[in-house]
């Protein structure tokens, strides 16, 4: 296994290689919320639609924890269609014939952008990272897209979306930078990051540096990644993205062909092997976790993982979220799913209180829906709805339409 520039693993698993990614470098870099300051910085990015000569019609869009910048276009390294295509292009609720629309991959991350797989330039042998990569926060994925932003010559957004993770960057955007945008689309997120979901990202982390191939972190070195560990992290929190309606739908009960259950009367059939694939759900997680283990380095997961952790917009002002958001101007829609339960809706709840408490403009829907919290990746046409119908109100309001 060895690895290419800008951070990209190329994986003896499935050999694959990325000529290069599109990206901004700022040699000057950018100081962290761990007061140590790093340069460079590289931000790889993909972008979609036409910039107006207003440059007035800019959409971030932020990504979500194992997303990239590959947003709308087949991925150079899966093959797979990009993460938000059904969502983001021509005619589509996020419509690329009215608005310039950027994503970039998030500082920390292995898509191109300064992460543990970045070379450490002031090393003398260049080395990589690897777990001397500072600690980063959410806000300092901020800190590094709003320099993409102003890079690209753009003054102020029209608005900033994302999911999940991504909501929370949106987030951290009507904060950091409030006058630098029209509209923030918060999307299955929280202000915080809850007790129960760093539980889960410690699981993971966990199953990471238990793995024999961790290698202290250095597994780069000697030719292998922690590929077991990093397996069962994604299958972990792939369980937690779904919800008991949407598996149980899915696959319920049934087994494989093949497998040595008898499914229609549900007895055993033949010798039982406590190894082997004998439900679906477990295949398809086995499926998730390997085909994670091609694209992701496991050192960017332990360092994303931590800044969501970490991420708690009330913090910085003793305790009180409604004092984040005083005097906004920010348009907001914050939007939840009924059966989301790694961000449910009590907690956008939360957040819409203290914007309304704040007095600053917020609509909040909740959708019906039983397929958990990914259902913002999925075909929702009520999602779709609320998206094009809030981007388009605000866009009116401001006579871009």
């Amino acid at each position: 296994m060895v690895f290419g520039g800008s951070g990209y693993l190329i994986n003896s698993i499935t050999p694959f290689t990325i000529d290069k990614h599109r990206h901004a470098h700022f040699p000057e870099g950018i100081t962290l919320d761990c007061d140590m300051h790093l340069a460079p910085v590289d931000v790889a990015y993909c972008t979609y639609g036409q910039l107006s000569e207003q440059r007035d019609n800019a959409i971030l869009l932020c990504h979500a924890f194992t997303g990239d910048q590959y947003v709308a276009e087949t991925h150079p390294l899966t093959g797979k269609p990009g993460w938000w295509e059904r969502m983001v292009g021509s005619g589509k609720p996020i419509d690329t014939d009215k608005f310039f629309v950027i994503c970039s991959n998030v500082l920390g991350g292995c898509m191109g952008s300064t992460g543990p797989m970045s070379v450490r330039e002031e090393s003398v042998k260049k080395e990589l990272w690897g777990t001397d990569f500072p600690p980063i926060t959410i806000r300092d994925m901020v800190r590094a897209q709003y320099k993409l932003v102003r890079y690209l010559g753009i003054d102020k957004l029209f608005a900033v979306v994302g999911g999940s993770m991504g909501g929370m960057q949106v987030l951290e955007w009507t904060v950091t930078y409030p006058e630098m945008m029209l509209a923030a689309m918060p999307i299955a997120t929280a202000p915080f990051h809850s007790a129960q979901n760093i539980a889960f990202n410690e699981v993971g982390r966990q199953a990471i540096i238990a793995d024999p191939d961790w290698r202290n972190g250095r597994y780069w070195c000697e030719g292998v990644v922690p590929a077991r560990g990093l397996s069962v992290a994604r299958m972990m929190a792939h369980i937690t993205y779904l919800s008991e309606k949407a598996l149980t739908r899915k696959f319920g009960r049934r087994v494989r062909q093949g497998s040595s259950a008898d499914k229609s009367a549900g007895n055993f059939t033949g010798p039982l092997s406590l190894f082997g694939d004998i439900f679906e759900v477990e295949s398809y997680l086995r499926y998730q976790g390997s085909s994670f283990v091609r694209r992701f380095d496991a050192n960017s997961y332990l360092s994303i993982t931590r800044a969501m952790d970490w991420f708690d917009l009330a913090a910085d002002y003793d305790g009180e979220l409604t004092a984040a958001f005083s005097g906004t101007s920010v348009r907001f829609c914050v939007i939840s799913f009924s059966s989301d339960w790694l961000f449910p809706t009590s907690t956008a709840r939360t957040l819409v209180r203290a914007l309304n408490q704040a007095t600053a403009n917020v609509s909040f829907v909740e959708i019906e829906t039983d397929r958990g919290h990914d259902a913002f990746l999925l075909d929702e046409p009520d999602f779709d709805r609320t998206v094009q119908g809030f981007l388009r109100g605000v866009a009116e309001h401001v006579g871009l339409y």
